[in-house]
């Protein structure tokens, strides 16, 4: 309670003076002292107040918590299956093939995410994309930047991952064999904590999926060997090509994106590997990104 200086001759004995200022002087009463008292530890009992509820209640739910948490699983499966059905209902997602054999035929196939991402009135452009281990095991994909290259080899991915969850995919049919692996070797980054660069990063994941691969493996490849010189690129993208495509234990479908045109010419030495390019259209001097898939590989890579 603050009293101006004029006025301390009538302040009640039982006040209790705080602060002295230059024109006035505060006082606190008994009353006011017990109300601060119980407003400032106000919060520590609420927290002592609210932990121990919690810890009644913890331990009055112990005998429970197995049937919590088998309903909470039940509840998560429902869910998750319940979302799948509503994502396949309102994209019109199809019921896939899923066979023992080393086929991945996926028909005008579509990216489900990037699909939701686009503009109002845009449409989606699906890809047809065919691999088996008999006569179309790699296919090359060429073409430019922002092409969509790296959309196909991630919807190829996603598809059959969500056909063997058990969901429907977003395509006009699919027929997946069955994958026991599916390997990415796509971005560029290093590892500056281990002091590995980006080169060493890419050499040390390809490493990895031809270690582990079988015929059954599914392996994505985006733009391998971007991390040294062109002439180091190639030759190490060309040997593991030819490595996948030779080796008795490792021919398994895979799908290569590069800018390295030399890999084309593989094509006319190795009957399994297929070339594709990411079509566009350079009209009036600008180029228009078609976005389809189409049989033969690109002759440039519009970056200059």
């Amino acid at each position: 309670i603050e009293v101006r200086n004029m006025h301390k001759d009538k302040i009640p004995p039982e006040w209790i003076r705080k602060q002295t200022l230059v024109n006035a002087e505060r006082y606190i009463t008994q009353e006011l002292k017990e109300y601060e008292e119980k407003i400032l530890g106000a919060e520590d009992k609420i927290l002592m107040l609210e932990t121990k509820l919690y810890n009644e209640l913890v331990l009055s739910l112990t005998e429970y918590i197995p049937a919590i948490q088998i309903n909470a699983n039940q509840i998560a499966r429902l869910d998750c299956l319940h979302a799948l059905a509503v994502v396949a209902k309102e994209n019109k997602y199809i019921r896939p093939l899923i066979t023992d054999d080393e086929i991945l035929d996926i028909r005008q196939g579509r990216h489900p995410v990037i699909e939701k991402q686009l503009p109002i009135g845009e449409c989606y452009i699906a890809n047809d994309v065919l691999l088996d281990n008999n006569s179309q095991q790699i296919i090359i994909v060429t073409g430019p930047n922002m092409a969509g290259k790296s959309a196909l080899l991630r919807q190829t991915a996603l598809i059959t991952l969500l056909a063997q969850i058990g969901s429907f995919v977003p395509a006009e049919s699919a027929h997946i064999g069955l994958v026991d692996k599916i390997f990415t070797r796509v971005g560029a980054s290093d590892n500056i904590s281990v002091g590995e660069s980006t080169f060493m990063v890419e050499m040390n994941e390809a490493a990895d999926i031809l270690n582990n691969i079988s015929p059954q493996s599914l392996i994505l490849f985006d733009e391998l060997g971007r991390g040294t010189s062109t002439y180091d690129g190639i030759s190490i993208a060309w040997a593991i090509v030819e490595y996948l495509h030779e080796h008795p234990g490792a021919k398994a479908r895979t799908l290569f994106a590069t800018h390295y045109h030399e890999l084309n010419e593989m094509e006319k030495t190795f009957k399994r590997i297929k070339n594709y390019n990411v079509s566009v259209r350079e009209v009036d001097n600008k180029v228009i990104f078609l976005r389809k898939l189409e049989r033969g590989g690109s002759e440039h890579s519009f970056g200059i």
